[in-house]
């Protein structure tokens, strides 16, 4: 799958998981959970253990899921991230020394932003989107709608506090993707192996973002998983 096919699934899913676990084992469940749930993105944070392991794993393992690392706070990691497969780089500050370096070796990258002036000068470096995080605590869906409307070209990701009251408002907003993570993978399913509960919860925020982007809020959705 080469950078373009990689964005468009990116954009045309909507939704990215972060999957903060404690573990490679916990790990590999929760990204197959989640695949087989309808989401084929995964972001394996560079707080695990072993995770430039966990991503060239899950690259061999499943060719169809596209897996990025998240919470690359230098080039270093970055270097480590891409030559391990990550097909996207992602964490929650802005580091233009990162950009660049994941722009120069052709891989996705959406830097984190809080601020307009964050979030213009993450764009102008070169980025793929933005990452407005964190959103829920700094406005939610108002902040995501007041940027959007500022800076209408900029492909803005919506983290932080999405949940399954919120996902849809979000995408209304002008978020074109969510990021997602414990709202999907909630501890107590992963510790209990409930791979039918991670696979509703995916199938649930693929839903909200499909029925936002059609201009509709979701219906009941049945009792909440979370």
């Amino acid at each position: 799958m080469n950078r373009e096919e990689v964005l468009n699934r990116i954009e045309e899913t909507g939704v990215v998981v972060a999957v903060r676990v404690n573990s490679t084992a916990d790990a590999m469940f929760a990204a197959d959970a989640v695949y087989r749930g309808g989401i084929p993105i995964i972001e394996i944070p560079m707080t695990l253990d072993k995770a430039p392991e966990v991503i060239s794993q899950l690259r061999q393992q499943n060719p169809k899921l596209i897996v990025g690392a998240g919470s690359v706070l230098n080039s270093k990691a970055a270097q480590v991230c891409l030559d391990a497969g990550a097909q996207f780089l992602t964490s929650d500050g802005l580091q233009l020394a990162r950009v660049e370096l994941t722009a120069r070796k052709g891989a996705i990258i959406f830097p984190g932003a809080l601020t307009p002036s964050e979030v213009v000068t993450a764009w102008e470096s070169g980025c793929d989107f933005v990452k407005v995080v964190p959103c829920a605590q700094i406005g939610g869906e108002t902040y995501i709608r007041s940027l959007h409307a500022m800076y209408p070209d900029i492909p803005l990701i919506a983290a932080g506090g999405v949940n399954q009251q919120t996902a849809s408002k979000y995408i209304l907003a002008g978020a074109v993707v969510l990021g997602i993570g414990r709202e999907i993978i909630p501890a107590d399913a992963l510790r209990q192996r409930q791979a039918h509960r991670i696979h509703e919860l995916a199938r649930r925020f693929v839903t909200f973002v499909k029925g936002a982007r059609e201009g509709k809020l979701p219906q009941h959705e049945g009792p909440y998983l979370g």
